[in-house]
């Protein structure tokens, strides 16, 4: 499943499309429109720089500001290691500025693959006239159009440039108007994307791929434009819905482990990692396994153990009988075998506030996950240099720990968009006000969910609270809450050692280095 994605990555590597931070930049293929592309496959392979491009910093820059700046993840210094200047106590508390190194990284990685999608569409553009160049045109602009997405999301005003070569300094354009080209670009692409799903069009945008990035926009409209659209949002979804193509997966755990792919029936666009691939980009185990079960999970490094759960996001995973609890490292460890994990240390290796005479005396421990994360050094964000440090707050094991890998590099495909999502926006946008439409409704939706997740008795009614416990749950690490928080307005709250209420933070400043760039863009209010 891999190979597909490898040849793009090959094709990006030697065509030298790779773009810089400015949105002009200039051709330096050898490739012509002369020569190529001409086949569907040469299509293909063209566009593969913009794929390259995106996947490269989404699962790090771009989950650090969607995931820990809520509380659903929490990036803490262990005994002085991952302070990093501040920059994760920065999300947890919403007190980043414009120089924080993640949010700098996201608008470069961003606008960076805006600029090879332009480059692309100005090559393929030049070909001539076929489907293939039609298909491979309108998925060019889909994902042109998620990257505004996401943009428009994290920053609100963003500059628009969509053609290669045109020497103007791209303004920064008002968050309704960008709503509108983005919704301007998926409608006018979505005629000429392929309704073919699984390995064929794996890792591309497809109609369904389009139309589930319009339900998003709408579902969110209110907070993007000040308007609702939660109609708009249920046909977008019964587009999907409709097509017959998707289904809830029988077991939820198999979605996100190591040999993930093309198989599984939620998944509406996923980005293809491979460990061998150069700069695999996907990581999670690092950040968040405890170091303590690299012996458990077979890992060629030593987990950081730095990223873990609050006590407050934890609390929705209440029901026993739910498979979604399964993603979480807690309490005593056991290794595969059922022997207990054991951790040899000293007692004020242990627990550094040990002062006793025998502090020094040898000490073996079973490892203990526990639920609460206490910051014992506030200057450095530090929850102190001890065992009881290190072990401290649930981790995440939702994309399972990669052990056919020789580096800290996942095989595990991640999916931005996945079909229960289609399912809870519906339910979602119906209990909303919306019209109910084909016999569903927001609790028949909603059930259809939980009945592959849990075994507990199906759900007669719903809330829009109980929704957004459900969203939690189902989609935990998969860089939506930070979305799902700002629209169900939970984003002031407070959770861990945050306390700041501004709502000015559910945008992010442009950074310093984009302001530098270009001068003609506008800094978002409060910063």
């Amino acid at each position: 499943m891999k190979k597909i994605f490898q040849l793009i990555i090959t094709i990006a590597s030697i065509s030298g499309l790779m773009a810089c931070h400015d949105l002009d930049v200039p051709v330096t293929t050898q490739l012509t429109p002369d020569i190529f592309p001409q086949t569907p496959t040469q299509f293909i392979q063209a566009a593969g720089p913009t794929y390259n491009a995106f996947r490269q910093n989404y699962s790090t820059d771009y989950w650090f500001l969607q995931s820990l700046s809520t509380d659903e993840a929490i990036l803490p210094a262990r005994g002085g290691n991952w302070y990093d200047g501040g920059r994760y106590e920065q999300h947890h508390k919403h007190t980043w500025n414009q120089d924080n190194p993640h949010v700098q990284s996201a608008w470069s990685w961003l606008t960076s693959t805006i600029s090879t999608s332009n480059q692309n569409i100005f090559l393929i553009s030049k070909a001539p006239e076929s489907p293939a160049k039609q298909t491979s045109l309108a998925e060019l602009r889909t994902m042109r159009a998620m990257c505004y997405f996401m943009m428009m999301d994290m920053w609100g005003n963003i500059p628009i440039s969509t053609k290669f070569g045109d020497t103007t300094t791209a303004r920064t354009t008002a968050r309704a108007d960008v709503f509108k080209f983005i919704e301007k670009e998926l409608q006018e692409s979505i005629p000429n994307l392929s309704t073919v799903v699984g390995q064929e069009t794996y890792g591309r945008p497809n109609k369904y791929t389009a139309y589930t990035i319009l339900a998003k926009m709408y579902l969110n409209a209110e907070v993007y434009t000040g308007t609702a659209r939660w109609n708009d949002a249920i046909i977008a979804c019964d587009n999907v819905i409709s097509s017959g193509k998707y289904a809830i997966e029988s077991d939820y755990r198999k979605m996100f482990f190591v040999n993930n792919g093309p198989q599984i029936k939620e998944f509406i666009f996923a980005i293809p990692y491979d460990a061998s691939a150069p700069n695999g980009y996907m990581f999670y185990a690092r950040y968040s396994l405890p170091r303590s079960l690299r012996a458990k999970y077979s890992l060629p490094f030593t987990p950081s153990s730095a990223a873990s759960t609050l006590p407050e996001f934890y609390a929705y995973f209440n029901d026993a009988k739910d498979v979604r609890n399964q993603q979480w490292i807690t309490g005593k460890q056991f290794d595969y075998k059922g022997n207990p994990v054991m951790v040899s240390t000293t007692k004020q290796g242990y627990d550094e506030d040990y002062k006793g005479a025998d502090a020094g005396t040898a000490l073996s421990y079973q490892v203990d996950i526990t639920p609460d994360v206490i910051i014992k050094k506030p200057a450095t964000f530090d929850l102190g240099n001890d065992e009881k440090a290190w072990n401290m707050g649930y981790r995440n094991n939702k994309f399972y720990a990669d052990s056919t890998s020789a580096t800290r590099n996942q095989n595990n495909d991640v999916p931005i968009f996945r079909y229960a999502d289609v399912l809870l926006m519906k339910a979602e946008a119906i209990a909303r006000g919306g019209s109910a439409t084909n016999g569903q409704t927001a609790i028949s939706l909603v059930n259809e969910v939980r009945s592959k997740r849990t075994t507990s008795a199906a759900w007669t009614s719903v809330t829009l609270q109980q929704l957004y416990e459900e969203r939690a749950r189902e989609f935990t690490w998969e860089a939506w809450h930070r979305n799902d928080m700002i629209r169900f307005g939970k984003y002031e709250d407070t959770w861990g050692a945050k306390t700041d209420k501004d709502v000015k933070k559910r945008l992010f400043p442009i950074p310093t280095n984009a302001l530098q760039l270009n001068r003609s863009l506008t800094q978002n209010p409060g910063y």
